[in-house]
Order: C-alpha cells, then structure tokens, then sequence
C-alpha cells in the first residue's frame, strides 16, 4: 500500500514498511552518458572516477575503460558546470584522452 503526500512542494511517498522517499531529489537530477576517447589505463580510469566523484553536486559517477564510457549523475541545475569539472579532472589524469560531447 502506498500513499502520496504532498508537503511543501515535496512529493513524499510513503510505502507499506514506513520508509519515506523523497521523488523531488529524484526530478532534480541528471544521468548522462559520454564516450571517451584514448583512454589508455585501467588504473587512471579508475583515478579519474574518483576525482569526478569528488566534484560537489555528483550524485554518482562511473568511468568504464573496457567500454570507453564515462557516467555522470549529477543535480540538473549544475550539470553543465560539473561537466566541464569532469572533462578538466579527466585532462588532468590522462592529457590525451577526450570527452565527446
């Protein structure tokens, strides 16, 4: 059993066990997908993830070097700001590798 409540502009809902989830955090955000190019290293992939995450406003964030892909989960409002944070951590790893955009 669900119930929907709204309570100060916020759409709360509230399941069966009790636990309240907060969905105006979840439309807030988002969640994209850039291929990168040259990314030469296991280990700077890894270094370069961990820098992303460190960016304030990154929700989550991911650097895949098998696939080439990089994911950023990041607040909508700030996304293209923690975007270009991302790309100057990846440069600052791995000087030859690039973001496409």
């Amino acid at each position: 059993v669900k119930q929907i409540m709204k309570s100060e502009n916020r759409h709360k809902e509230s399941t069966a066990s009790g636990t309240t989830y907060d969905k105006s955090m979840e439309e807030s955000k988002m969640k994209k997908k850039f291929k990168l190019e040259d990314l030469d290293c296991a280990n700077c992939a890894a270094k370069m993830e961990e820098a992303i995450k460190e960016i304030p406003g990154v929700i989550n964030a991911s650097v895949n070097f098998l696939a080439q892909k990089m994911m950023i989960e990041a607040a909508d409002e700030e996304f293209d700001s923690i975007v270009e944070k991302a790309v100057a951590c990846i440069s600052k790893v791995e000087p030859d590798c690039r973001v496409i955009l």
